[in-house]
């Protein structure tokens, strides 16, 4: 079972060569930087109190929504 998972992703150009020059005068690979970035944005997220009202009310309906699939399987 693989310990990472695979993503594309697609950046403008001018954004592409901004985090290039990031990793390149940090000295890492771009894949780290991104991580990077990307575990600041979550960490960001789960101190925001509007972001998650948001998620609460999703994972509420997804409950819902749930419960519908499961009594018209009966």
């Amino acid at each position: 079972m693989a310990t990472t998972k695979n993503l594309l992703l697609r950046l403008d150009p001018d954004l592409a060569e901004q985090l290039q020059a990031v990793a390149d005068i940090e000295a890492r690979p771009v894949s780290e930087v991104v991580r990077e970035a990307i575990r600041a944005l979550v960490d960001q997220r789960r101190t925001d109190a509007a972001f998650q009202e948001r998620l609460h009310a999703a994972a509420k309906e997804q409950q819902r929504v749930l419960r519908q699939l499961r009594s018209s399987e009966r």
